[in-house]
């Protein structure tokens, strides 16, 4: 077995060997990446022994069940030596299992394609779109809708479906037959208009952007349930019945991408299901396995798939594509264990109780301190807008938010924040820790946000 390096080493070893993720290298010449060595429940350890209550889940919303869970890493062991892979174009006993128990929390829905990632299940999605198109038709009812401030992955596709411009800032050219509408922040209205007086027309941009662009073209709308890092936004309750409206009347398919809303963060199995609403097609990664193996899944409903066996005389008409490791039994089996966590420690009961205690505290921070200028979010998962001036609503600018969270783990709490998103609206801070957070957990973490504004707003 290999033996763990020396703390020294290691950050060494990764300093010299690494490109990390969203990281600008420069700032390593003259500090270290934070090396992160153990975690258990909501608490992590990094490489100097310091440790660290987690808000973000593993610092992108995917954690979970909490770390340390043993259950799921033997059961991992336990299958990749029994069956570790072959590939998807055949099947394995947890693929089919997984599928059948997530199935059972998704009524009105009914294949599920395996893949790797988020940005990968949205591919797959935006692929049956298109082929779909070919299948019914010429190809022309290819293009997909998508919103303004949401995030569907890192590929070119998947860029070219995200409303974050500095996201997509020098990744250009884009792929074509995408278009956007407006996002569904009341705090900002993108209309002008106040909730509860307005027409809904956050929503009605839907059908302007459909027409727009040719009915007879567009093929499908992605959004997320609840914008998550765009500002954790979630949409008020008359939208979705809306969206699903002219949908319906456009024979447009309605994707609802879940990567991050999915598996219980929100206190119901998806985000979706707050709405009332029934999606044709809805992707899913991060909380699926709780970050102990990577899987993603795009799931269908039966129509949909039976589409892709109407002709069946045309060779081409089934859908062809593989994802390499949608055949790996790791993922479907923390799946499996995944789901049996969440239903045996009742833990939407707990995120649904917690949330409701984390949004009374951040009411608390609201009323206390100007800079915040809306708190917002459902379940487990939130967010607080940091402004300026709040008659104006001016953000603050990047570099506070970025203080602010720093001030945080400082004193041992892990937060995020909107990331390099936008050109002036990177100003909020987004907390989503594991589903099994405790009450005092949720005051640790406030507390830590309470002491970081004093510190940095006066």
């Amino acid at each position: 077995m290999h033996s763990p390096q020396p703390t020294g080493d290691i950050i060494s070893t990764d300093k010299q060997a690494v490109w990390h993720h969203l990281m600008q290298h420069k700032v390593l010449e003259s500090g270290d990446p934070l090396v992160i060595v153990k975690g258990e429940g909501l608490r992590v350890t990094d490489a100097h022994g310091r440790e660290y209550l987690d808000a973000t889940s593993g610092g992108v919303w995917c954690v979970n069940v909490g770390y340390g869970r043993e259950r799921i890493a033997n059961a991992i062991r336990d299958q990749l030596v029994e069956m570790c892979y072959f590939a998807n174009t055949g099947g394995n006993v947890p693929g089919a299992q997984f599928a059948e128990r997530l199935l059972e929390k998704m009524p009105g829905l009914g294949r599920v394609y395996y893949s790797n990632s988020g940005s990968e299940a949205n591919e797959k999605a935006y692929k049956m779109v298109r082929q779909l198109a070919h299948i019914h038709g010429d190809g022309r009812k290819h293009k997909i809708i998508y919103r303004d401030r949401d995030y569907h992955g890192t590929t070119i596709a998947a860029l070219s479906s995200t409303g974050q411009e500095q996201r997509r800032a020098q990744y250009g050219p884009f792929v074509p037959g995408f278009a956007e509408f407006a996002n569904c922040l009341c705090y900002r209205c993108p209309f002008g208009k106040s909730y509860g007086s307005c027409e809904m027309e956050c929503a009605h941009d839907l059908e302007t952007a459909i027409l727009r662009e040719g009915a007879d073209q567009v093929g499908a709308v992605v959004l997320e349930p609840i914008t998550a890092g765009g500002g954790v936004i979630p949409p008020p309750p008359e939208y979705f019945p809306i969206i699903q409206a002219i949908c319906k009347k456009y024979d447009v398919l309605l994707h609802i991408d879940e990567v991050v809303c999915g598996l219980g963060r929100t206190g119901e199995w998806f985000g979706y299901q707050h709405y009332g609403v029934q999606p044709d097609m809805v992707t899913m990664a991060k909380g699926v396995a709780s970050a102990y193996a990577a899987i993603s899944c795009t799931v269908t409903t039966e129509a949909l798939f039976d589409a892709f066996k109407s002709q069946p005389d045309d060779k081409l008409s089934y859908f062809r594509d593989i994802s390499t490791f949608g055949g790996c039994t790791a993922g479907p089996v923390a799946g499996l264990e995944t789901l049996a966590i969440i239903e045996e420690e009742q833990l939407l009961d707990n995120v649904r109780s917690q949330g409701g205690h984390l949004m009374e505290r951040l009411e608390g921070l609201k009323e206390k301190y100007p800079m915040v200028g809306d708190v917002r979010g459902k379940g487990l998962f939130a967010g607080i807008e940091l402004v300026a001036d709040r008659t104006s609503k001016e953000p603050v600018d990047e570099s506070v938010a970025m203080r602010i969270a720093a001030h945080t783990l400082g004193n041992g709490v892990m937060i995020g924040r909107t990331n390099r998103s936008f050109a002036s609206h990177n100003n909020t801070l987004c907390l989503s820790p594991a589903l099994i957070a405790s009450r005092r957990d949720i005051d640790d973490i406030v507390d830590a946000i309470d002491l970081a504004l004093g510190a940095v707003g006066s």
